[in-house]
């Protein structure tokens, strides 16, 4: 609904530590200070998008970065 600002994270188990982060999809739900309980406003609006997997990921970084951007990333 906004603009969208995509990165993409390098780091052993890096899914894991962003959803940590980013806290629980349902901003009610989500603990204090994570991303979706500092700024999400409901579950549909909460402020960021994670992959739920590696494979998404992949998927998903594919979708916004070209393959020479993801490479000189690596």
């Amino acid at each position: 609904s906004g603009p969208v600002i995509p990165i993409s994270l390098a780091r052993e188990n890096a899914v894991l530590h962003l959803r940590e982060v980013m806290g629980a999809t349902d901003v009610a739900k989500a603990a204090p200070g994570t991303i979706r309980n500092l700024y999400g406003t409901s579950i549909e609006a909460n402020a960021i998008h994670g992959s739920d997997s590696e494979e998404n990921a992949a998927i998903e970084t594919a979708f916004f970065f070209s393959r020479a951007e993801r490479i000189a990333a690596e």
